[in-house]
């Protein structure tokens, strides 16, 4: 609730007391009933601001009547009728503006947070107050329209704003130091204001959760879902493959907090990698960012010599949602099938991943990690490894190719278009053919592993001919049985409604954060790595620990 009117009535009517006792009635209703609530109705505001994705989410949880689970001797009302939905109120994100430098520039993208995070918050608000009444079916919290009590106090405070957020939740790393303070201290300011516990999330796994926040929205009454119910899916274990520009991770998912590392890379990030490689590749009248999708549109255009740069543009514009208006998120974790639009095909034995495939120019790309190291076979090692294919085609746009296919000391003078769109496949299908073979390697390993579910996720897993190359090997190879899921594309790339998810889930753990807490720049996922994982970070609280008792 608003504090600021009720406030100023009671400091005009120079009543101190009244002001003591609802701030001490307000703390009370915090520590107590919101842990009543945490299976029923909460409204959770999420902040994302971890690079230069500046990011506001409001996340809702109702109960609702679940007409089509309840049996003939169930009457109307009783305990089995009821089921939890959510509904997103809110979601809008603002990129900074770094086209100026080819990649992120760290102190544009702080300003774009402190310019941006602002405005986006009070659009945030102004839309849960247009939010204020239940949707259709839903089961009306009397808890929530009385505020835990509001209704035994006078009437004069009965105009005070009834919605305000009940969790929220705020990525606190890893990420640029700087860039998650601005979110951070902002998300701290609000908790304080509206009383309301603080939670500061992982961002990786938030990635990691968002398929069982797309399932949780699918499950919701007015999704195409049809409001089924049931819990979060896809249930632990699951494999994580955490794919940006900053990450490369394969995961084994057990639990909400227990995320063992089972290979990451050894130099640069696979995004990272695509990104610096559309740079020397795509011709300038194409190279926008996002540089990663800039280059699989440009490999896979089929037409790009008859096509103007501005058709370029619309057909994007068409393909792909509005990057600042996420409220109308798909709700569905996409199907991942084989598509007839990529002439690929798959490695069929372990064997084919390490052969090279020349191209008619005479270069090819060849596998990471192909050679021997010493006495251990890095073609079988679980890590990952980008820098030296980035390298070899550095090398050869700048330099002529030998009869062996090696780039030789003369420069080149000129690259084709044909020759740039096949070098922007290769380099493409090589990067994620290397991703497919640890995701092998893990299920060859492990026929101990009882899940079934490989969760992709983190900017790159929108690249639509990694969706396709993914189901393609794991089809060749023998794991037809083995699920594939995508968020949707707009929830691929940083955003606050995972985070606003992220949070939920581990307050339905029993988790909360401390107003003490700091943003982190390096973060593990992994409970055995030096810094303990998640829960290894200081300032977490559990159900019945206050912060007095957490300092000590």
């Amino acid at each position: 609730m608003a504090l600021r009117p009720l406030l100023l009535r009671c400091t005009h009517r120079g009543s101190v007391r009244r002001i003591y006792s609802l701030l001490t009635w307000q703390r009370h209703i915090t520590s107590h009933s919101l842990r009543a609530k945490r299976q029923t109705g909460l409204i959770v505001l999420a902040i994302e601001t971890s690079c230069d994705d500046t990011s506001v989410a409001i996340l809702e949880r109702q109960e609702y009547m679940n007409q089509t689970n309840r049996s003939s001797t169930e009457k109307a009302g009783d305990h089995h009728d009821l089921s939890l939905a959510h509904r997103v109120i809110f979601h809008e994100k603002i990129t900074a503006n770094n086209d100026a430098y080819n990649g992120i520039h760290p102190l544009v993208a702080l300003d774009s947070h402190r310019r941006s995070l602002a405005g986006l918050l009070q659009r945030a608000l102004q839309q849960l107050h247009h939010h204020d009444q239940p949707l259709d079916g839903f089961v009306k919290d009397t808890r929530r329209s009385n505020r835990e009590g509001m209704a035994d106090l006078p009437n004069e405070y009965e105009d005070a704003p009834k919605r305000t957020p009940d969790l929220v939740a705020v990525t606190r790393g890893p990420g640029m130091r700087s860039n998650l303070a601005v979110g951070l201290d902002t998300a701290k300011g609000l908790a304080v204001a509206w009383n309301a516990p603080l939670m500061g999330v992982h961002h990786m796994q938030a990635h990691a959760l968002t398929p069982r926040l797309v399932h949780a929205l699918q499950c919701s009454p007015r999704s195409s879902g049809g409001g089924q119910g049931g819990g979060p899916h896809p249930e632990f274990p699951f494999m994580s493959v955490l794919v940006s520009g900053g990450h490369t991770l394969l995961i084994d998912s057990r639990g909400l907090t227990d995320h063992a590392i089972a290979a990451e890379t050894q130099d640069i990030a696979i995004g990272d990698c695509l990104d610096k490689a559309a740079r020397v590749i795509l011709p300038a009248s194409v190279l926008k960012a996002p540089f990663g999708r800039a280059l699989e549109q440009f490999a896979f255009h089929t037409n790009f010599l008859a096509t103007t740069q501005a058709e370029l543009v619309e057909a994007e514009t068409q393909n792909v949602a509005s990057q600042a208006d996420l409220s109308a998120t798909p709700v569905s974790v996409e199907r991942c099938e084989p598509s007839t639009d990529y002439d690929y095909k798959p490695p069929a034995r372990r064997q084919d991943e390490l052969e090279h495939r020349p191209t008619q120019w005479g270069w090819s790309l060849g596998p990471p990690l192909s050679e021997s190291n010493g006495r251990k076979k890095s073609s079988r090692r679980m890590m990952f490894s980008f820098a030296g294919l980035l390298s070899f085609v550095e090398r050869i746009i700048k330099y002529e190719v030998g009869p062996h296919g090696n780039p030789t000391t003369a420069p080149r003078s000129f690259v084709s278009v044909q020759e740039r769109q096949t070098m922007a496949r290769e380099v493409q299908r090589v990067a994620f053919e290397h991703l497919a073979s640890r995701i092998m390697l893990f299920l060859e390993s492990r026929p101990d592993w009882v899940g079934d579910t490989v969760v992709v996720s983190g900017g790159v897993a929108s690249n639509r001919f990694l969706r396709h190359l993914l189901r393609s090997v794991l089809d060749a190879r023998g794991y037809k049985h083995t699920k594939l899921s995508f968020p949707p594309v707009e929830l691929c790339t940083d955003n606050a409604l995972m985070i606003a998810w992220a949070g939920l889930e581990m307050f339905d753990a029993g988790y909360t954060s401390d107003l003490s807490i700091g943003p982190i720049r390096k973060w593990s996922l992994d409970p055995k790595a030096d810094d303990g994982g998640i829960l290894g970070a200081e300032g977490w609280l559990q159900d019945g620990q206050t912060e007095q008792s957490a300092h000590g």
